[in-house]
């Protein structure tokens, strides 16, 4: 039944990663919070925290979650979106 509710990761356009990847900068230089909003395992995944660090070219950042403030190391492109709340 897990199967099931499985969906495939959606595919974002350029200016979608550029809009990603202009939030998670002003997110980090401000230390604002975010939704994040991220493909893992057939589901789409949405939790609120802080960006800690962000590598554009090693394709991965860092997210303290705002319920457990745990430091979860990601890859850029599990993103779908990226939100201020």
């Amino acid at each position: 039944m897990n199967k099931q509710l499985e969906v495939h990761q959606p595919v974002l356009t350029e200016e979608q990663m550029e809009q990603i990847n202009l939030t998670l900068i002003e997110a980090l230089q401000t230390n604002k919070k975010v939704y994040l909003t991220h493909y893992k395992r057939g589901r789409c995944i949405t939790e609120t925290g802080f960006i800690q660090f962000v590598d554009s070219l090693g394709n991965l950042f860092i997210f303290i979650d705002e319920v457990f403030e745990l430091k979860n190391k990601m890859r850029l492109s599990e993103l779908i979106d990226v939100r201020f709340t």
